[in-house]
């Protein structure tokens, strides 16, 4: 009898063995098919026979070898998912219920539909100006970029090529294909010429990136009494006929649905989603999850896991999404699944920006020397872009990408306000060190991706140092002119600052100085920090508030990070002004007489002169700040 259960037993594992390679299997495939997959025209493209070529390509790699790793790890924090949901089901949810259904009836209380909000898409825009200088190129397979593609005409993405995808891999789906190097200036005229048509019908237009933009013809429709649809067409002509790049659009509500909507009848067409709820909520509810704009692969994954492929899936399983996922996450979907969006549409310029950073891909490098001198390139880099947005940076990032692939990144807040290449690459130099011993027993630091990036910015046009007028130091001032941003690189490095909340999910921060490995993108950030907590059976919002980027100064004495609140801080210095070192200090800068006596024989006269001694500290530390 044992023999016989040994035996069943065996052939159980004989059998799920497979299946879980075929999981497995499967999952690796779709994931090697990049950020990129819903990129427009490729609906007739067999995206199963395209992961076979990739996979086939990159099996052996360091890339797949990254890739196989990020999958394993992701299976099993689906698994978590999996086991978590299942014990939501278990129990009463219904207070739960009742929560999110007062916040779903609040939501929909308040939907604005009394904006027309619209989103243009230049179609394969790098691709579309250099066919205007090589007109030929319009009927063969043609892309931008050969490392690594950043876009390619309609013709190539017939063979399944799109951005983000290697030089390589888009060789063997289409032998024919054409690369051609890029040219961004030749991009950013032609994008200029786009946004003066565009501003004729909303001067207060919002660009998303070089080639795309949302408008609202709100008071464009009023004034010479159009429809948005007759409108956004007249644009698109316009544009069509005086910069020969064509155009697609969206028109909704919503910023939301005005994005997803520009993606229907590309190239070349637009979409119309009517300012009504009921349109709103069909038009969504049989939409694809990885269709919204902030959904990747990553978090694609771990909603098809739960049973969440559309839009409309949401609702059934509203009550356990918090306990899943996250407060910040479940609120995002809930606004994907009413249809709702940003409906206030501004000049980037007026939007705080959160972070500036500049970053460079390149071959494999190691050894002290070469990644120093690269480090002082990428400084220099950023100093470029804090130069040309009139910014200094309080928090420095130090990012990496290791020839494996593996992403590690390191921190630190500054002490003061910093702008200058030096100043970066000095400050950066411990954070690049730190690195290096952590790899020194793993056969040394080699890299093939470098980034610098500031958060906790300043303004140099503005006096806004509150942390140096509180210490009467003058606030540094700067004559800057107001450039406009440059393209964001397409690892995602620097985030564009009107993809807030709502509009692209919840984002955080790396906690100050700590070393972590991340995803390759940045659409795949989104949800990550919730999952990894499913394990530990910690509150998903606990991970996500010990991450969130907090403002800090940096105390003057001890130099120790502390919260940028003013009783916090007082009461820190207070506390540093008591100690022995600064008495010492004290006695320096004081005349003999204040303290000749002991303080036990004194003690009143101490006590006065205590906070005298603390003045002259003060005094002291001031004058010695800058």
């Amino acid at each position: 009898m044992a023999s016989n259960n040994q035996l069943h037993q065996s052939t159980l594992d004989n059998t799920e063995k497979p299946e879980a390679e075929e999981r497995i299997h499967t999952s690796l495939h779709h994931s090697l098919l990049g950020p990129s997959l819903q990129k427009a025209g490729q609906d007739s493209v067999d995206q199963k026979k395209v992961a076979e070529v990739i996979y086939k390509a990159s099996v052996g790699s360091k890339f797949f070898k990254h890739e196989e790793k990020r999958d394993e790890q992701l299976s099993k924090k689906i698994e978590a998912i999996l086991a978590r949901k299942k014990y939501l089901e278990s129990i009463d949810l219904s207070s739960e219920l009742r929560r999110i259904d007062e916040r779903i009836a609040h939501l929909d209380a308040t939907r604005d539909v009394s904006q027309y909000i619209v989103h243009v898409d230049c179609d394969a825009f790098f691709a579309s100006v250099e066919e205007l200088d090589r007109p030929e190129l319009k009927n063969v397979p043609m892309a931008v970029g050969k490392g690594v593609l950043t876009t390619c005409n309609y013709k190539a993405r017939e063979f399944g090529c799109r951005s983000g995808m290697a030089g390589h891999i888009a060789k063997k789906l289409c032998p024919q294909l054409v690369f051609l190097p890029i040219n961004f200036e030749k991009y950013n005229r032609k994008a200029e010429e786009i946004r003066q048509i565009i501003a004729k019908y909303d001067p207060r237009f919002e660009a998303a990136s070089v080639d795309e933009a949302y408008l609202n013809v709100t008071d464009y429709c009023k004034e010479h009494n159009l429809d948005p649809d007759t409108a956004v067409s007249t644009l698109r002509a316009e544009v069509l006929e005086r910069t020969k790049i064509s155009v697609s659009a969206g028109i909704g509500p919503n910023t939301r649905i005005a994005k997803i909507a520009s993606n229907k009848n590309k190239p070349n067409g637009q979409f119309l989603v009517p300012n009504d709820r009921e349109t709103v909520m069909d038009f969504m509810a049989d939409l694809s999850v990885r269709k919204i704009n902030g959904i990747g692969r990553v978090f694609e994954r771990e909603l098809d896991s739960v049973g969440i492929k559309t839009c409309k899936d949401i609702y059934p399983l509203r009550g356990i999404l918090t306990n899943l996922f996250g407060e910040k996450s479940t609120e995002f979907l809930i606004h994907c699944y009413l249809g709702l969006g940003r409906t206030e549409v501004h000049p980037v310029e007026e939007y705080e920006r959160k972070s500036v950073g500049t970053e460079r891909t390149f071959p494999d490098l190691t050894g002290a020397e070469k990644l120093r001198k690269k480090m002082r390139n990428t400084a220099e880099d950023l100093e470029k872009e804090l130069e040309e947005k009139c910014l200094a940076l309080r928090t420095l990032v130090l990012k990496i990408k290791l020839h494996t692939y593996g992403v590690h990144s390191r921190q630190r807040a500054l002490h003061r306000p910093i702008h200058s290449a030096e100043d970066i690459y000095q400050y950066a130099l411990p954070l690049l060190t730190a690195l290096e011993n952590d790899f020194k027993d793993k056969g040394g630091l080699k890299i093939r991706l470098m980034g610098l990036r500031g958060t906790n910015l300043v303004d140099r046009n503005k006096k806004t140092q509150a942390f140096w007028d509180k210490w009467g130091g003058k606030a540094e001032t700067a004559q800057c002119s107001g450039l406009k941003r440059k393209i964001v690189d397409d690892d995602g490095w620097e985030i564009w600052p009107e993809e807030e909340l709502m509009e692209m999910g919840p984002d955080s921060i790396k906690a100050e100085s700590q070393m972590t490995e991340e995803p390759n993108d940045e659409e795949e950030n989104l949800h990550s920090s919730k999952q990894g907590n499913l394990d530990q059976g910690l509150d998903p919002e606990h991970s996500l508030g010990q991450q969130a980027e907090l403002e800090i100064w940096q105390c003057p004495i001890c130099s120790r990070s502390v919260p940028a609140d003013d009783r916090q801080f007082n009461e820190h210095v207070d506390f540093c002004l008591s100690k022995q070192a600064i008495k010492d200090i004290v006695r320096e800068t004081s005349s003999p007489e204040d303290v000749s006596a002991p303080p036990s024989k004194r003690p009143k006269t101490m006590e006065k002169k205590k906070s005298t001694g603390k003045n002259n500290t003060i005094t002291f530390i001031k004058s010695n700040l800058h």
